[in-house]
């Protein structure tokens, strides 16, 4: 997995005849900070949008973030974009910080999210009742899934824990015999993906959308109850009346959020950030080529900006 060091971009001169010297001279100077985490993706749609606010002549800096953990930042200005907060994972916590009034919500990225549950085809065959989630509950499905760690228990490899999604809660609010491991980073769940699935081994993991792995591996996403916002709010809804998060996880958005002094400290900043689109094809083919093909994040980004000036010029004008 690539990361990138803190540090402070300078000031790009390259691209004087966008108007940035003018159009952003009443601007502060001060670094607009964007948080970076631990996967390719949001490492790709950071760097984009740092590199095309550089272009419009502001000063970027990266800061390594938690996903979940930096809306503290946010709320108090010591960080001020994420460019990725997906409706699968972080919605209780965006609306948390946007409930404040000191984080705002800037809009979809332009990008569809889908995190779920997720098993190679060749596992049908030991539990032919996928890709319905009430499969998982025979015991023996269980057994098929599970490691000398696990066992009799079935083996869920989970993302960093990090990312939330409320896995374990899952498990036990559906009873079933499941034991939740979770990766420690974005590149050690896809490696462990790609061992098993060359050697037809077990393995029952979290996979995401947009990604290069759903379309390189052929399988399922398990089909639990359909989410809806009640299920993790209220314990009476769904199967489990005693317990949340009996259903699966939602789909939808990915959105940009920030402190919300970003509109009136950095005014034309904002408007660029709000303007940010990418779609699931552009970000796949960017995943897999810094994943698969091992060019950098930032060759990637570099080439994407090359290709695409006449759309992010836009962003900024």
């Amino acid at each position: 997995m690539f990361f990138r060091t803190l540090r402070t971009l300078a000031v790009s001169a390259a691209l004087c005849s966008l108007g940035a010297a003018s159009a952003h001279a009443q601007e502060s100077t001060d670094p607009i900070k964007l948080t970076l985490h631990d996967w390719t993706g949001q490492l790709i749609t950071t760097e984009i949008m740092g590199e095309v606010l550089k272009k419009a002549g502001y000063n970027v800096e990266y800061v390594q973030a938690d996903y979940l953990a930096q809306f503290a930042g946010l709320e108090s200005g010591d960080l001020h974009v994420a460019m990725e907060m997906w409706e699968t994972t972080g919605r209780e916590a965006m609306d948390a910080a946007t409930a404040t009034g000191k984080v705002e919500n800037f809009g979809p990225t332009g990008m569809q999210a889908k995190e779920e549950w997720w098993y190679p085809t060749y596992m049908k065959e030991k539990c032919p009742g996928l890709p319905n989630w009430e499969a998982l509950k025979d015991e023996a499905c269980a057994e098929a899934f599970s490691t000398a760690e696990t066992a009799p228990k079935g083996r869920y490899l989970g993302g960093p824990v990090t990312w939330g999604g409320f896995d374990d809660e899952r498990v036990e609010a559906l009873d079933l015999p499941f034991e939740v491991i979770h990766a420690g980073t974005d590149a050690a769940l896809f490696a462990e993906l790609e061992s098993a699935y060359q050697r037809q081994a077990p393995i029952l993991l979290w996979i995401y959308a947009p990604h290069w792995a759903p379309a390189k591996y052929e399988g399922e996403w398990v089909e639990f109850p359909e989410y809806t916002a009640e299920c993790y709010t209220d314990p009476a809804w769904g199967s489990n009346p005693d317990m949340q998060y009996d259903c699966g996880k939602p789909f939808g958005e990915i959105w940009k959020v920030g402190w919300s002094g970003v509109k009136d400290k950095w005014p034309g900043a904002y408007e660029a950030i709000k303007a940010f689109q990418l779609d699931n094809n552009d970000m796949g083919a960017m995943i897999t080529a810094v994943d698969l093909d091992g060019k950098s994040v930032s060759d990637v980004v570099g080439e994407w900006m090359t290709a695409n000036e006449a759309k992010w010029s836009e962003w900024v004008k």
